[in-house]
């Protein structure tokens, strides 16, 4: 059987250039002759400045789609651009079960999304490549997304098993020549890391540029995607950011991991959600709320200025500012991670 036998989806979608669907924090974008052109080359992101969207008291339950347009809104992406174009959204679903929700993002938070894209008249298909499980079914059901998606007659991209096609390694942190992306990735004109905020044993944190681990093919790298891990994480996370379509990030903080995380950590309660368009801004922003320094995280470092800045004095904060209701994060008292906290090893466990 081919990997296209396995994919859900068929699609014909033109790819953009990065970045092309965003406006503000010094982007502009223009639609001309079907295409959406001036996206600026990474190069020229090293002077900007980037917006990110904290919102407070947020429930599962809660009207998180207008929280969710408030914020994309308030960062800067152009929804008017949005008509008509493919939209893919990448929740965490990395190795679920049903007795702790707190592992992966919340089904709310995805049809949340998909309802804000599909009112601006975009194409949502959802997809996951899980690195730990074969089976990616079984992933959806313990998640409690599948279910979800079924409800509201959403498409599902299994990114795992999809036809791919092989792309040059953009970043060059690591030594591999590209990547091998699957067909529902290539073909989106815009990318939304849905991540889980949480704890990363190996790296620090797993965040919307960690999440994008998922949107690499298990049928080329294996489970758990050891090749990616042998080049490197640090690097490879960033050369898989630098490499991909427009990507921009929708945390679930909500109910999030600390400790033994990514899988293995206690639930803590935050009740946020963080959005921008800018990934490495929105990551940095969510180690502060975690007292994590994002420069001592390997792969925002290497993401500073070439991705976005992760400087707290360059990212102007949109609904709440991320002090007040930041809290210290558990992390695992290990030699890699005991340098991690702004407060230099204050509740390390």
């Amino acid at each position: 059987m081919s990997a296209a036998d396995h994919s859900p989806t068929e699609r014909n979608i033109r790819s953009l250039p990065r970045r092309s669907l965003l406006v503000g924090a010094g982007l502009t974008a223009t639609i001309a002759g079907g295409m959406i052109l001036g996206a600026p080359l990474i190069k020229q992101m090293t002077s900007e400045r980037a917006k990110v969207f904290i919102a407070r008291n947020q429930k599962y339950d809660g009207p998180l789609a207008k929280t969710i347009e408030d914020g994309l809104k308030a960062t800067g992406l152009d929804f008017a651009a949005l008509a008509g174009k493919k939209v893919l959204l990448k929740p965490n679903m990395v190795e679920p079960v049903k007795s702790a929700p707190h592992m992966t993002t919340h089904p709310a938070m995805v049809i949340a999304a998909a309802e804000v894209f599909l009112k601006a008249g975009a194409q949502v298909v959802v997809g996951e490549g899980p690195g730990h499980l074969r089976d990616t079914q079984h992933a959806l059901e313990e998640s409690g997304i599948g279910p979800a998606l079924r409800s509201e007659k959403l498409t599902f991209g299994d990114l795992n098993y999809q036809e791919v096609k092989f792309l040059p390694n953009k970043g060059k942190a690591s030594k591999l020549d590209g990547f091998y992306f699957p067909k529902d990735v290539v073909e989106a004109d815009l990318i939304v890391s849905m991540p889980k905020m949480k704890t990363h044993h190996w790296v620090g944190v797993t965040l919307s540029m960690k999440n994008l681990y998922g949107v690499i093919p298990g049928i080329k790298y294996g489970w758990p995607k050891n090749v990616l891990h042998h080049a490197g994480i640090p690097q490879t996370v960033f050369d898989i950011n630098a490499s991909l379509p427009t990507a921009i990030a929708i945390v679930d903080a909500i109910e999030c991991m600390e400790g033994d995380g990514p899988i293995m950590g206690t639930s803590k309660q935050m009740g946020l959600v963080v959005i921008g368009t800018t990934p490495a801004a929105v990551d940095a922003t969510c180690c502060r709320l975690m007292h994590v320094e994002p420069s001592r995280i390997p792969y925002l470092h290497l993401a500073a200025d070439r991705l976005g800045t992760i400087s707290d004095h360059r990212i102007d904060q949109e609904g709440e500012n991320w002090r007040p209701v930041s809290q210290p994060f558990q992390i695992l008292d290990v030699p890699h991670l005991r340098n991690l906290r702004i407060d230099k090893g204050v509740l390390v466990s």
